[in-house]
């Protein structure tokens, strides 16, 4: 049984002719009330258009005076529920696509966000410190900043001891605050790979033995939003008798430490004076602390017994 939607309904052709017959009407006088011409009426009646619209069927009914069910086929029924099932199937496979839609973008943003390289893994900023300074003394710091992506700007901001003298830095330090022992250095479109040095100095009365503490991290602005990075590695100090560059804490300072030395100290010519205390201690073959001018004195006498904490 075919089923139709509330917007159309199948006449009887026969029907219709048979009723207009019988009241003795017109095609034309039906046309006239209907609203549609001579032609349509008679198609209507020899079954030409196999349905027609609702309101022509309700305005043909009443110009023939009859009921719409008097004219329409017996074996169709209008069944205005189906419309509502079609539309429910439709809407159906409607946020069926809507939800397989987002199951790609989903989908996609995932892979893509597994493949991409974390932003700490392309930027990365590492401190190199010695491991131990006399009272009295420098203490130079070195950092090495790498970055595989480009940058528009970055901040480097360090961390010592409050109090203690900044000597310089190179390059230059965009603000330094000595009390709370802060300094920031400010990049614009800075470089894949460049090293940052400054200098410390060391009070006098910094007790043997304290370990001292530096810290630090690096600000970045990547895609629009702020990633903060702490600067790894070295972070701890020692004050001992030894010179910095005497690595192994023995009062000597051999071929190997001095290259070590050189390779620290090649790119800042303010270091020229210790470079020269350096060289002496080398040639000397040993050094030794002078307690009360807090100085490093080269001897070529033996190494000295080691005073301080045990360092085995």
């Amino acid at each position: 049984m075919m089923s139709l939607d509330q917007s159309s309904v199948a006449v009887d052709g026969t029907a219709l002719r048979r009723i207009r017959e019988e009241k003795r009407l017109t095609q034309l006088y039906v046309s006239k009330v209907v609203g549609v011409t001579t032609d349509t009426v008679s198609r209507w009646e020899n079954n030409r258009y196999p349905t027609i619209r609702r309101e022509n069927a309700i305005r043909l009914a009443e110009a023939l005076e009859v009921e719409l069910a008097d004219i329409i086929k017996k074996d169709i029924q209008i069944q205005p529920v189906e419309k509502k099932q079609e539309s429910r199937y439709f809407d159906k496979r409607f946020w069926l696509v809507i939800a397989v839609c987002l199951m790609v973008v989903f989908l996609a943003w995932f892979f893509i966000s597994q493949r991409r390289v974390p932003f700490d893994a392309q930027l990365q900023a590492r401190r190199l410190l010695p491991l131990h300074v006399a009272p009295g003394h420098e203490l130079l710091v070195q950092l090495v900043i790498s970055t595989e992506i480009p940058l528009k700007g970055m901040i480097l901001k360090e961390e010592f001891p409050p109090g203690w003298q900044f000597i310089s830095s190179d390059p230059e330090a965009a603000s330094v605050d000595v009390a709370t022992g802060v300094a920031r250095w400010i990049f614009r479109n800075p470089q894949t790979l460049f090293t940052v040095y400054y200098r410390l100095a060391v009070p006098d009365d910094v007790p043997m033995d304290n370990v001292i503490a530096v810290s630090g991290e690096l600000i970045a602005n990547p895609e629009g939003q702020q990633f903060v990075l702490p600067v790894s590695a070295d972070q701890r100090v020692s004050i001992r008798p030894f010179h910095w560059a005497d690595t192994n804490a023995n009062y000597v300072i051999d071929d190997m430490e001095i290259l070590v030395f050189s390779e620290l100290t090649e790119n800042t010519s303010e270091l020229d004076d210790e470079w020269y205390l350096v060289e002496q201690i080398w040639h000397s073959g040993s050094y030794r602390w002078d307690d009360d001018s807090y100085r490093f004195v080269p001897t070529s006498e033996e190494a000295p017994a080691l005073i301080g904490p045990d360092i085995n």
